[in-house]
This record gives structure tokens, C-alpha cells and sequence, in this order.
């Protein structure tokens, strides 16, 4: 008695050869945001067969973006820094800075992003880093 498959008469797997395998990974290159159906619909290899490809050939899968407090960029973050600086600076020179500032009624309005967690998946290799998305902020006008 053996436990290894025997070969048997029929049509070998044509969906996973090398040429689907690379179609599949430049399209998910250039936009990892894809969805099993739409990389059907672009390469024309069947659904099953792309999810394989993806998860066992190219090993990579499906995560939602990582929800963080604010997305800064290197200027912003910059520029958050100086001001603090310059705060703690005008304190060092005149003890009374804090006493100086006027505070008054205050407006806010609320940034909502209308991404679904569905929309904000991405496929990812073992070796990449997990998306990031901001989390909707007040935001004074």
C-alpha cells in the first residue's frame, strides 16, 4: 500500500504555469490593492487559480491597513518639531509666554475617510511592510 498519488489519465493544470504566475504578480505589482476578481478579470486566469498563485506560488496575502493616529509626512513632522522648539525656547526667555495665550471658542470639524476595511486591503509578501492608514482626526477650523 502506497500513500503517493498514481498517475491517472486526463487534461494537466494549464492555470499555473510560470507565464500566469508572472501576469499575476506584475498586476498585483502595480496595484496591490486588487481584488481576486478584478486580477481575474485583467488576466483572464480563473479565480481559484489566482488565489493559489498568489497565496502558494508568490506566498502572499490579503491584510487591511494598520490604523495609526496621524500619517505625517518628513516636512510635517519637521515643522511640528520647530514649533516646539521655538515654544520651549520663547518659555526659556519670558516665564509668562503660557500666561500670554488667549484661548476662545473653538470650531471642529471631523475628517471621515469613506474607505471600507474591504477597500483598504492589500496583498503583501511575507517581507514587506502592513499598510498604513490615518484614522479620521479632529481637525480645527
Amino acid at each position: 500500500m502506497s500513500l503517493e498519488d498514481q498517475l491517472r489519465s486526463g487534461r494537466p493544470s494549464t492555470s499555473r504555469t510560470d507565464e500566469n504566475i508572472k501576469k499575476i504578480h506584475d498586476a498585483i505589482m502595480f496595484d496591490r490593492c486588487r481584488t481576486i476578481d478584478k486580477l481575474e478579470a485583467l488576466t483572464g486566469v480563473s479565480w481559484s487559480s489566482c488565489q493559489r498563485i498568489l497565496t502558494e506560488n508568490l506566498h502572499m496575502k490579503r491584510v487591511a491597513a494598520k490604523f495609526i493616529p496621524r500619517l505625517l509626512s518628513e516636512d510635517q513632522r519637521a515643522n511640528h518639531l520647530d514649533v516646539c522648539r521655538e515654544m520651549i525656547d520663547q518659555l526659556k526667555t519670558d516665564p509668562n509666554f503660557l500666561s500670554k495665550i488667549i484661548t476662545g471658542d473653538e470650531s471642529w470639524c471631523y475628517g471621515y475617510d469613506l474607505e471600507t476595511k474591504q477597500q483598504s486591503c492589500q496583498w503583501k509578501s511575507a517581507s514587506s511592510p502592513r499598510p498604513k492608514k490615518g484614522e479620521a482626526s479632529q481637525i480645527k477650523s
